[in-house]
């Protein structure tokens, strides 16, 4: 088997650790930002659908705030972000590069994106279910627990499927600016030594966790519907 992968993709085994090293720091990212991320958007999210005209906590300076800077942020390429948010990163994180250093800038990229996708989500329930609950005399966030989040599992599901899908991309184009990861490998082996196999073994990876996240929101949407 080592003699065939010696053939086929020769410069890869050539490098192992630092393959293994670049799927290590891929997750990484992908785990830390994708968890702040989450916490970070479903919160905004929330807020954007109760304090929106005619929200169960209605709040028109809160929500054209909230709004606005999520679509501010939205509308800025990551490229761009990532060299924007910089000095944040070297303050908080205490480095701008590596993969300390690029979980701010993935966070600022991928925080918008999630935080649209649950608003989305949340303003597929039925209308007839936030109006029971009122009726029966539901405190805001009994409402926001029992009915917006419980209901919308199945919805919210998918929406982080498809960001964790969208921030792996991120985590690719970050390692282009010094973050490390598959990205960096693929561009640093693949592109400027010309190592064809490099490239391609870094996309079938990449392939197989973009399979395995969609599995897992699959199964999670299945089970919630049950």
């Amino acid at each position: 088997m080592q003699e065939f992968l010696n053939n086929w993709i020769p410069n890869v085994m050539a490098k192992l650790p630092d393959f293994y090293a670049a799927i290590g720091d891929t997750l990484l990212m992908l785990i830390w930002s994708g968890a702040i991320s989450f916490v970070l958007g479903l919160i905004l999210g929330v807020l954007l659908t109760v304090t929106k005209p005619d929200g169960i906590l209605e709040n028109k300076i809160v929500y054209q705030i909230l709004d606005k800077l999520v679509s501010l942020f939205r509308s800025i390429p990551f490229i761009i972000l990532l060299t924007w948010v910089m000095p944040l990163s070297r303050v908080i994180m205490g480095t701008a590069i590596y993969v300390r250093g690029a979980i701010v800038p993935l966070v600022f990229g991928c925080v918008p994106f999630f935080t649209r996708q649950v608003q989305t989500a949340l303003a597929e329930l039925d209308p007839g279910l936030i109006e029971a609950a009122l009726s029966m005399g539901s405190s805001p966030a009994e409402i926001i627990f029992r009915v917006y989040l419980r209901e919308s599992i199945a919805a919210i599901a998918r929406s982080t499927t498809i960001t964790a899908i969208s921030l792996l991309n991120l985590t690719a184009m970050a390692g282009v600016v010094g973050a490390g990861g598959l990205g960096d490998f693929a561009v640093r082996y693949g592109h400027d030594r010309n190592m064809s196999d490099v490239t391609n073994v870094t996309v079938i990876v990449l392939l197989i966790l973009v399979c395995m996240m969609e599995c897992i929101g699959a199964h999670i949407v299945r089970r919630s519907r049950h």
